[in-house]
Parts: C-alpha cells; sequence; structure tokens
C-alpha cells in the first residue's frame, strides 16, 4: 500500500492507479504543473522551431488545396482503372487514427479503466485533428470540390436530393457525427479546467477568453451534478461511434464487387486496425510529450505499458483479419479474389506489401516483452512503424484492388505524383500544427479527473 500522508493537507504519494505522483505532492501541486504548460511556460527553441516547420508545411498544403481547386484533380497520379488513389487512402487512415481518443475516453470511462486519465484529453484533442483532416480528402476528391455541400440534404425548390447510394453521402454523415459526438464530448469535459485557467489567468483577454468558454462554471454541487450526467450521457453516445464510423467507412469498398474489396470481414477488420493505428498515434504524440513537458509524474511507464499492451492485442486482431482474408480469397476458389491475392504477394505492389507485413505483423510482436514495453525510444519507434504500416496497408486496399482487377486489359498502374505526396506530408504537418497550438492553449491532461483520481486513490489507501 502506498504511503500516505493523513494530516490533510492533500499530500499524496506513489498510487498504483496514477502511478504517479511524488511523494508531498498537494492538489494545487498538481494544478500547477498542467496549468502552467499553458499560462507561464515559455516557448523554448525546440517548440518554436517545430511550430515553424509545421505551420510551413501547413501553408503548404493549404496551397496546394488552392491549386488543386484551380488545375483540378489531374494533379495526382489517379487515372482510369486506378480512380481512387492517395486521397481516399489518406482519408481511412485518417480517420482511423481518429479512433483511439474516442475509445480511451468513452468505453474506457464506461469501463471506469483510471489509467486513460492521463492520456484521455490529448487522445480526444487527437481525434477531432485527425477527423478533421481526414474530412478534408473525399472533399477534394469529388472533382468539383466547391459543390462538396450537395452532400448535404438541404431543402431546395428543385427537390434535388444526394444519391443515398453513393458511399460519399454516407461518409458525410459518419464523421459528422463522428466529429459532432466527439466535440461536444471534448469540450464539456474541458470545462472545469477551463474555469480552472480563468481563476489563475494572469491578463484580462485570457481571463475574458477562457471564461467565455467556461460558460459560468463555479464548481458548484448542481454544476457538477449536471456535468457528470452530461458527460456518462456523451460517453455512451460516443461508445457505439467506436464501431459504427469505420465500419461505415469499411462499406465504401465492401459494397462494391470489385476483387479485393468485396469482402464482409470488412466492417470488423476496419475497426480493428483503427484502434491499432490510433492507439500507435496515441504512443506517438505521449512519449515527446511527456518528455517535452517534463509530465513523466502524469504519463508514466505504466500508462506506456498499458496502451502497448492494447496494441497488441489489436495487431492480432489485424493479424487475424489478414489470416481470414488469405484463406477466403483460396477457400472460395474465387480466381479473381486468389489473382488479387497472388498479385499483392509478387506483382508490382508487393514491396508495399511485404513492408506493410513486417510493420503491422512482425514488429509489434517485440511488445510481448516488458521491457520493450517500458522502454520508451523503442515503444516510439514501434509506434512509428506502425503507423507507416497501417498507411502502407490503406494504400494496398485503396489501389492495388483497383489495378489488378477482372481483365488483363483493364490492368494498369498507379505512381504518385509530387502533388500526392504534398498532400500526404502537408496533412501530416497541419495536424502537428493543431497539435502544438493545443498544447500551448488548452492543458494536456485533465486537471479536474486528475486530482479526482488522486483524492479517489488517497480514500482508498485509507
Amino acid at each position: 500500500m502506498p504511503a500516505v500522508d493523513r494530516s490533510g493537507t492533500g499530500d499524496v504519494a506513489v498510487s498504483r492507479d496514477i502511478g504517479v505522483l511524488k511523494a508531498g505532492w498537494q492538489y494545487g501541486s498538481i494544478t500547477d504543473k498542467i496549468a502552467d504548460i499553458v499560462l507561464t511556460r515559455p516557448h523554448r527553441w525546440p517548440w518554436r522551431l517545430l511550430f515553424v516547420t509545421t505551420l510551413a508545411g501547413t501553408l503548404v498544403f493549404f496551397g496546394a488545396t488552392a491549386w488543386l481547386f484551380a488545375v483540378g484533380v489531374g494533379l495526382w497520379g489517379v487515372n482510369i482503372p486506378v480512380a481512387w488513389g492517395y486521397a481516399i487512402g489518406n482519408f481511412v487512415w485518417w480517420i482511423g487514427i481518429g479512433h483511439a481518443g474516442t475509445f480511451i475516453s468513452a468505453v474506457l470511462f464506461l469501463l471506469r479503466q483510471r489509467w486513460r486519465t492521463s492520456i484521455n484529453r490529448f487522445a480526444e484533442s487527437m481525434t477531432l485533428f485527425a477527423a478533421s483532416i481526414a474530412g478534408i480528402f473525399p472533399i477534394l476528391h469529388l472533382g468539383r470540390p466547391w459543390f462538396f455541400y450537395w452532400l448535404i440534404p438541404y431543402p431546395d425548390v428543385m427537390n434535388v436530393w444526394p444519391q443515398w447510394r453513393s458511399p460519399l453521402v454516407w461518409d458525410f454523415f459518419a464523421i459528422g457525427t463522428y466529429l459532432t459526438v466527439s466535440l461536444l464530448f471534448w469540450y464539456v469535459g474541458l470545462i472545469p479546467d477551463l474555469a480552472t485557467l480563468r481563476d489563475r489567468a494572469a491578463t484580462p483577454f485570457k481571463r475574458f477568453a477562457y471564461g467565455i468558454a467556461a460558460l459560468g462554471w463555479r464548481g458548484e454541487a448542481r454544476h457538477w451534478a449536471r456535468y457528470e450526467h452530461a458527460y456518462l450521457l456523451l460517453a455512451g453516445l460516443a461508445t457505439p461511434l467506436v464501431v459504427l464510423v469505420h465500419s461505415v467507412v469499411s462499406l465504401d469498398f465492401a459494397v462494391g464487387n470489385t476483387p479485393g474489396y468485396h469482402s464482409t470481414i470488412f466492417p470488423p477488420y476496419f475497426v480493428a486496425g483503427a484502434l491499432f493505428s490510433g492507439f500507435a498515434m496515441v504512443l506517438s504524440l505521449a512519449i515527446p510529450l511527456r518528455r517535452a513537458f517534463g509530465l513523466e509524474d502524469f504519463i508514466t511507464g505504466r500508462h506506456l505499458d498499458y496502451a502497448a499492451k492494447v496494441l497488441l492485442a489489436t495487431s492480432w486482431i489485424v493479424i487475424y483479419s489478414y489470416v481470414a482474408e488469405i484463406f477466403t480469397a483460396f477457400y472460395s476458389g474465387d480466381r479473381y479474389e486468389i489473382a488479387i491475392v497472388l498479385d499483392r504477394w509478387q506483382g508490382a505492389y508487393a514491396p508495399v506489401y511485404w513492408s506493410m507485413f513486417a510493420c503491422n505483423v512482425l514488429v509489434p510482436q517485440l511488445l510481448w516483452w516488458r521491457a520493450v514495453r517500458r522502454h520508451v525510444a523503442a515503444l516510439f519507434a514501434i509506434s512509428i512503424l506502425v503507423n507507416l504500416g497501417m498507411w502502407m496497408e490503406r494504400f494496398l486496399i485503396v489501389v492495388s484492388s483497383l489495378h489488378h482487377d477482372f481483365m488483363p486489359s483493364a490492368w494498369g498502374m498507379f505512381y504518385p505524383t509530387f502533388w500526392d505526396w504534398t498532400f500526404l506530408f502537408g496533412s501530416l504537418a497541419f495536424f502537428v500544427w493543431l497539435f502544438l497550438m493545443f498544447l500551448r492553449l488548452l492543458p494536456a491532461i485533465s486537471i479536474a479527473e486528475m486530482r479526482q483520481l488522486v483524492r479517489e486513490s488517497v480514500e482508498e489507501a485509507r
């Protein structure tokens, strides 16, 4: 049992649940540590350098988007038969990354998993940023993106409605619902912390801005009661979205009869892959975050170990999906499905397939060893490789099935252009820039939930 100060001063020692707090820390110290990152911590040169670099990448991304509006999707490498390229692959990859935030925040909250407390806030923010970026790519892929509002069933005098059999319409509602619920869930959880920042802000502008955002929060009992009811309700609404959203995205492919797309395993396969890549991104963000801002006392080796275990578990679901997909193709005797599998193994995109296999199947098996799960550098490298492998998987699903379908006369190759790579790396820069802005404007760790966790741990220890 951890040593606990019983003098009533609020001092806390190391708890098994937080695994974090140093003996002698008080509740006020927790608030100081997290809030000062936003309110008083100076901008050091590594942060400034990364901020300027990602801002430049973001401007390039939006500049490329403006050029796409002017010239059209012909500047990409898409063609016939490969009419879907990097844009759709990036879309599926980004929306998958956003799944871990909802899973950590909603599902683990309902399951009363306390280890989520140190990582749920920035994971929720990651969800919002990734899902927003994902929503950009289908719009850019439309050809005439300025007419994207035609996907919305708005009343008009001509009674022209969206084509409900189009996956684009499904994606619009799936991403729109996901973003709306995730944004509400994220914002409601922020309200107590916004009030804390309001009360500690040194300038009138900051006090005014955080005060408006805090919605008059005063920490009264009725405020907490309504907050807890709203948070629980939103968690219940967000939980089905973990399964729903990426299942809808998978149906973009599964409803077609193209070999490599037409598969009933896609919905659970895509959901597992989304959690796999999402938790990898959580680790990719958590490890530099804890190092840069000295948050090792909050995001501990125990938290990284738990996230690594989830990453290992989801890797085996993904591996099962790979095996099931291959077995189904050969067991069915469908020559076209078999041809797709063989083409992925030894065709033009075979190097991408085997690189994906190494990143998604072999590398995660290192996590069976506890020493690897507790080795921060190794864990960071694994998370980066998993994200790379999941992007290659999305590329293979989108491109390899189209370039080699029914008739050899219709086969063709997809070669990414400079602009394909620009949109990929530009979206990455935009994501990192948004995350950096979030770190300097809002608390990366929930102050209210962390203090509640400390209080519960102290009471249990007594």
